[in-house]
């Protein structure tokens, strides 16, 4: 990682002596430890440990009662044992961040009950099989046995998930009535297939176990056993665990209305002011968020018409929206052979921006980047596309998801900027390389702060095009396309949850704006609506970010070095735009002066 440039914090004292260093990277990485240590899922997830792989996350009262307790301890301890004008200065910006940090946390406490634990984009029940599936290596027996032990923790956990529905409900935090249905589908789907059923296909639980162990090297008599346990705690816990959530999904979409914001919360107001602050980390309002949304749908209409005049199209914005929407020359095929193109497709477009990175990037991920189709059993309720970071053990490379059970939204001339975006030079090259990182604290190195990750991933869209992307004028109006389904969450997302905006409204709002079709219309209404201020992070930090770069580069003329302006921007791990402002700004300060 670079030197971080001198002046954003004091100047590195002469004082400074390598003991207190070490002691401040000691708590450091004693408090990542132990948050770990709560998380047996993050634990393996991110770092590959198997320590803790027997078990899940306990999500009870009193656990978050503790994690939060030694949150305020390891804050206590921070500010009465350090004293940042005593550090150097890379320690310095680790100090502000875990303060940062800690202190969020305690004022997230405030709204623990706020969200909705089962929903139809991040919830329990598919992230249960999806964490099995995509984290749970099996390398030995005591791999499976660990899988079987967490098949035997399905029961436990679901019914710690059961009880927080019901507290939440107690304190009228619902999610709005379209959710249950969803999720009763999703777990309906999760009970499907051998053995819940005699014959027929293998359920997802099985199917994964059975295709993992088949793998291992051991004696062939042991496979056997580990199936018949696996198949047991399959059926003695699994299944009731899933019909229970059922019954209470059935309950509480009873008990449920259709209002869709996050205005009908307890404090909702509050919580969703605090909702932005914590996503955007900037002091950005509602209204102020919703203006720029607006001001920037505005302007990417304007350069649409010029590049749809550039093409030749005879007709307004409006008629070309519905030209690309209804005609077939823009979508692959809705069957095995048009998702194997799109595979194919997508991997050729990533592998070819890999070799255009050396002209903006001094620093490149190690971790290999593969394109996946999202598995069948979450397709009807995962997003379109998302990204999975790697192992920081090497033992799982990075991954672009495509959801391809409905082709019709899978626009081919947006192929090339969804690339980009969760591909390279998007999310893979920010993860990756934050994983990556030496010299750094463990909780810095796999942070995550929504605007600056969706920020750079959005960023990465327009930087593309800069490298050479985009074959042809219509893909990059897809380009645009996306950017303008950014702006217009800026929109929906304040008009949904602090203006009152029915989830009707919102789908007619983006029906009228955007060349989007209606099912990923419908579909992102949803997701905005379940998660409260999530969608307002990628303009906002795309912004900062292109008008850093454009700071930069005024200020710097020609000793301004796209490559390094990236090392600042990434090598770090993951900071608040207000602190990468001042990662920046210090940087063009220091390059000016020598």
């Amino acid at each position: 990682m670079p030197q971080l440039p001198p002046g954003l914090g004091a100047e590195a004292p002469a004082q400074a002596s390598a003991e207190t260093a070490q002691r401040f990277y000691r708590f450091l990485e004693d408090a990542f430890d132990r948050q770990l240590q709560r998380s047996p899922m993050t634990s393996q997830a991110l770092l590959g440990r198997k320590d803790l792989q027997d078990r899940w996350d306990d999500l009870s009262d009193a656990a978050a009662d503790e994690s939060i307790a030694e949150t305020r301890h390891d804050l206590a301890r921070l500010q009465a044992e350090f004293n940042p004008d005593d550090l150097p200065q890379n320690a310095q910006l680790s100090y502000r961040l875990f303060e940062y940090e800690a202190n969020a946390r305690l004022e997230a406490d405030a709204f623990r009950y706020h969200d909705y634990p089962v929903n139809q984009m991040t919830g329990w029940q598919s992230s249960i099989p999806t964490f099995l599936n995509n984290v749970h290596r099996i390398d030995t027996i005591e791999d499976a046995e660990a899988y079987v032990s967490r098949l035997e923790g399905v029961r436990p956990l679901v019914d710690q998930i059961i009880a927080g529905l019901e507290e939440r409900a107690r304190k009228g935090i619902l999610a709005p009535k379209f959710v249950y249905d969803k999720v009763i589908r999703d777990c309906r789907n999760l009970l499907q297939g051998v053995p819940f059923h005699a014959a027929g296909t293998e359920s997802t639980w099985f199917a994964d176990f059975k295709t993992k162990v088949d793998n291992l090297s051991i004696a062939y008599k042991m496979k056997p056993q580990l199936m018949r346990s696996a198949i047991g705690a399959i059926v003695a816990y699994v299944g009731p665990a899933y019909r229970d959530l059922i019954v209470a999904a059935a309950r509480l979409e009873a008990l449920a209305t259709t209002d869709d914001g996050a205005w009908k919360l307890p404090q909702g107001a509050e919580f969703y002011a605090h909702a932005l602050k914590r996503i955007t980390t900037t002091g950005l309002s509602a209204e102020d968020i919703h203006q720029f949304g607006l001001q920037e749908v505005s302007r990417i209409h304007g350069e649409m018409e010029d590049v749809i005049r550039d093409i030749g199209f005879e007709g307004d914005l409006q008629s070309f929206f519905r030209h690309v929407n209804d005609s077939s020359e823009f979508v692959y095929s809705n069957d095995e052979g048009g998702r194997t193109a799109y595979l194919t497709e997508a991997t050729r477009v990533v592998d070819e921006m890999y070799a255009k990175l050396s002209t903006a990037f001094k620093t490149m991920p190690k971790a290999k980047l593969i394109v996946k189709r999202v598995e069948a059993f979450r397709e009807q309720s995962a997003g379109l596309a998302f990204y999975e970071m790697p192992a920081s053990d090497g033992s799982r490379p990075g991954v672009y998801y495509v959801n391809m059970s409905n082709m019709a939204v899978l626009k081919k001339f947006q192929l090339e900027a969804l690339a980009y975006h969760e591909g390279v030079p998007g999310h893979h090259m920010q993860l990756a390389i934050a994983g990556e990182l030496v010299g750094i604290p463990s909780f810095q190195k796999f942070g995550f702060h929504t605007a600056y990750a969706e920020g750079w991933g959005l960023y990465s869209e327009l930087l593309a095009k800069e490298l050479g992307g985009y074959r042809d004028a219509i893909s990059d109006f897809g380009r645009l396309a996306m950017e303008l389904w950014r702006a217009t969450r800026l929109v929906v997302d304040t008009g949904i949850h602090a203006k009152r905006w029915t989830r009707a409204r919102a789908i007619t709002y983006l029906r009228e704006v955007t060349p989007n079709p209606d099912a990923e219309i419908v579909g992102a209404v949803e997701r905005y609506i379940v998660l409260p201020g999530q969608a307002t992070a990628y303009k906002v930090g795309m912004r900062r970010i292109v008008d850093l770069r454009s700071r930069s580069r005024t200020a710097l003329g020609s000793s301004f070095d796209l490559g390094e302006f990236h090392d600042i921007v990434l090598s770090y791990g993951a900071v608040p735009l207000d602190i990468l402002d001042q990662l920046v700004e210090e940087w063009i300060r220091s390059k000016s002066s020598g």
